[in-house]
């Protein structure tokens, strides 16, 4: 009976420990618009943008349309890629076409963790998308978190992708 307890007790706190929310949407964008978040807008993935978001991905998307929120100064994108096999949440931050701030607000797979940590997601700052969809600055990776570290980079290339396109919508 007491190593069925400790058996199922272990359990639920290891299954704990790989979904973990770090920090929610609500509360992180409350922190970066200082308390007053714009109405969110919406982007829909037509044809077109859907093609270059896959090509991004290297996936088709799962997604048609990503929620962001927007200040003449800067956007905010909170998007959903799959490390190995379940979605990592990541907010980024735009300003002036370069991240700002990137950071992972939910955490679900088993490994890989390691990519929440400033250290990682500092290199991320100041990186511009290039013409060809790819960051313009190398990231380094994480010895046993190269899934999610491709999941970040990924989300990275796409918020860079979107502030684009909604920068060339107001021309």
């Amino acid at each position: 009976m007491l190593k069925n307890i400790l058996f199922f007790t272990l359990v639920s706190l290891f299954s704990s420990l790989q979904a973990k929310e770090y920090q929610s949407t609500e509360d992180f964008l409350h922190q970066v618009f200082s308390g007053a978040p714009p109405k969110p807008k919406v982007l829909w993935l037509k044809k077109d943008i859907r093609e270059k978001v896959s090509h991004i991905l290297q996936h088709k998307p799962g997604f048609l349309r990503t929620r962001y929120w927007q200040t003449p100064e800067q956007s905010v994108w909170v998007i959903n890629e799959v490390g190995k096999t379940k979605p990592i949440t990541v907010a980024v931050v735009i300003k002036d076409n370069k991240i700002d701030v990137l950071k992972v607000l939910a955490f679900r797979e088993s490994r890989g963790w390691e990519v929440k940590h400033d250290f990682f997601t500092d290199q991320f700052k100041q990186n511009t998308l290039t013409d060809k969809l790819r960051l313009a600055q190398p990231i380094d990776g994480i010895s046993g978190a190269t899934l999610s570290v491709k999941a970040l980079t990924k989300i990275a290339q796409m918020a860079l992708f979107f502030n684009r396109l909604i920068l060339n919508e107001k021309k």
